[in-house]
């Protein structure tokens, strides 16, 4: 199956993308179900859930828009997966009003944490969604990218504001209530008795590059994806990474 988050949009998700595949793929060879049971919180419009249920497995994405829901529903039946996926509405706060308990192999958790008013139970409830074995695939924004671009833009007092500030927040007109370093998200998901599997940094270096650059150059587009996979697994690079994703595993007790 090919990327689906291609062309551009794929600086944003194929190192993401190409992680949970390959989570996806231990799931199903350890349960030997070909079709697993998702659960992706925070879904929207399906960016991730759709091509999940491409790969044969049944999702469940819950999100507090309807807007986005229909989005969703119109994007699976768009690309033949109508059966596959289902939406409610709903958050991770009252997640178990709308899903189960213990009933996913894997739960993604992406662009959630940020909202949230409480991290920690954020990251409980998705947890306590995944049966006695399973991934958690979780995905935040970064603290220090946040810094690194508001100094790069010249706002320097912004920059030290969102270094200091408890919530990674530049400003009252930041449109993100909370930012997290790599050691405080592998804590929240060690804190639920989950084994970390793998930190990569998300975006390194695809916002801080001219879009021009990127669409102009030939193969700039593919070299800087390259460049991106390398750099998301070098632990130097999560401090400085817009977004930083946990894949994370439920052993059974």
């Amino acid at each position: 199956m090919s990327d689906p988050m291609r062309p551009r949009a794929s600086l944003r998700t194929a190192v993401v993308w190409e992680v949970l595949k390959d989570a996806l793929d231990r799931q199903a060879k350890a349960t030997g179900r070909a079709s697993l049971d998702v659960l992706d919180t925070g879904g929207g419009s399906g960016n991730f859930a759709v091509p999940v249920a491409r790969l044969g497995h049944r999702v469940t994405v819950v999100d507090p828009s309807p807007n986005a829901l229909f989005a969703l529903e119109r994007r699976a039946a768009e690309a033949g997966v109508a059966d596959q996926v289902r939406g409610v509405q709903g958050d991770a706060h009252g997640l178990f009003d709308v899903v189960g308990r213990g009933e996913y192999d894997v739960v993604l958790c992406h662009g959630v944490l940020e909202y949230v008013d409480d991290a920690a139970e954020g990251v409980r409830n998705v947890v306590g969604a995944l049966r006695e074995t399973g991934a958690l695939s979780l995905l935040a924004a970064g603290l220090g990218g946040a810094v690194l671009a508001r100094a790069l833009a010249g706002h320097f007092t912004e920059a030290h504001e969102a270094l200091t500030d408890p919530d990674g927040r530049w400003g009252e007109g930041d449109p993100v209530p909370r930012r997290f370093t790599a050691e405080q998200l592998t804590g929240l998901v060690t804190d639920c008795g989950l084994r970390i599997g793998a930190v990569h940094g998300v975006r390194v270096f695809a916002d801080l590059v001219p879009g021009v650059l990127v669409d102009t150059e030939p193969g700039a587009l593919d070299a800087l994806l390259k460049l991106e996979a390398a750099a998301a697994e070098q632990p130097a690079f999560h401090s400085v990474a817009t977004q930083l994703h946990v894949l994370a595993e439920k052993a059974a007790a």
